[in-house]
């Protein structure tokens, strides 16, 4: 593996081994992730992987040239290589990694070259930490109130878009057959079967909520605690969302893929729900924080409506549900129970 020059100086010379790292490998717009070693340091390579004849990885991760895509496969070398993610949320104590160099292939997918963050995963996270980083973020998302930047590469209307084309589409859940599955008396079937079935009511309520400039991939494996900084990386979906959507994506996904013990989860909730009320009002943001709370609950029920009729039909159809993340899931039932709390939450927020 060859480094451009920035990465040598960082690294003290030549790459001696990469290690690669774990992620979304069903998204076809990434080509890898390495962390590259040399004599004195370490980076990051990330491959950003346009659309090709010949599709890549998950149907339901589909990339594009549209800049207006969901999935853009630029939009995240871009944000980097301009300097707007180090911009976004500037003097919040949110920070990113420094881009080293990007490098063209052959094949016309981009190499982009980060330095390395150190210190806490966010799966390694207290309830507290998550409330400092929430603070931050919602200082730094008050200043974007109702004025998201007109950068033509930004996502737009990047919700709706995932929904109709993402992880949504392999909802197999369809027959009252399925909804009275001996299966699904471990959870409120009825009421998780309204919230899919009137998925198109909770999508509106989300759109209709107070704008800013939204990360939109906010979740503990995207975050890393150095000291009282935090390091936000991945910014491939960046752009127009509601204020409270990203804390609502990482509320839920802190325990979807058994990463951080789910009963943890209301500790979760009230920590980012209240550290991010906090860090709008330092951010100058005047508005009613039961409307942030709305917010919060609509976003996170209409992103995930379909979570659970997903899990139900997977085990339904006798398919073991997946984790790419590196941690092991426990059989059906074991598993049905540790997500009781995550789908009762949906159910609740739907409903408010």
């Amino acid at each position: 593996m060859q480094a451009p020059q920035p990465v040598r100086t960082r690294i003290g010379g030549a790459v001696t081994h990469a290690e690669t790292l774990t992620h979304n490998s069903g998204n076809a717009a990434t080509g890898g992730i390495w962390r590259v070693h040399g004599p004195a340091g370490t980076a990051i390579l990330k491959v950003a992987r346009p659309p090709s004849a010949a599709p890549a990885g998950s149907p339901s991760w589909q990339t594009s040239d549209a800049p207006e895509h969901w999935n853009y496969w630029r939009r995240e070398v871009t944000a980097y290589t301009s300097g707007f993610a180090a911009e976004a949320y500037a003097g919040t104590g949110i920070e990113v990694p420094e881009p080293l160099a990007t490098v063209p292939r052959p094949d016309g997918a981009i190499e982009l070259w980060l330095a390395e963050a150190t210190g806490a995963h966010g799966t390694a996270w207290p309830p507290a930490r998550f409330r400092h980083f929430a603070r931050q973020l919602g200082a730094g998302q008050a200043r974007w109130a109702g004025r998201v930047p007109a950068l033509p590469w930004l996502s737009r209307r990047w919700l709706r878009q995932y929904l109709a084309h993402g992880p949504a589409t392999t909802v197999t859940m369809r027959t009252d057959e399925d909804w009275s599955h001996p299966l699904t008396a471990a959870w409120p079937a009825a009421e998780l079967r309204r919230v899919w079935e009137h998925r198109e009511t909770v999508l509106r309520r989300a759109e209709e909520q107070p704008r800013t400039l939204a990360h939109l991939d906010v979740w503990p494996t995207n975050l890393i605690a150095d000291g009282d900084r935090t390091v936000l990386i991945d910014w491939a979906f960046t752009g127009d969302g509601a204020l409270g959507e990203d804390i609502a994506n990482l509320i839920i996904d802190s325990v979807t893929d058994n990463l951080i013990d789910a009963a943890l989860l209301p500790d979760i909730e009230d920590a980012a729900t209240e550290g991010y009320l906090e860090g709008l009002r330092d951010g100058g943001w005047q508005g009613d924080p039961d409307g942030v709370r709305r917010a919060i609950a609509a976003c996170g029920a209409a992103k995930y409506g379909w979570f659970a009729p997903a899990v139900l039909g997977r085990m339904i159809r006798g398919h073991r549900i997946g984790n790419a993340y590196g941690r092991s899931l426990a059989d059906d039932a074991a598993e049905l129970e540790r997500l009781r709390g995550l789908v009762t939450m949906i159910v609740r927020w739907a409903a408010l």
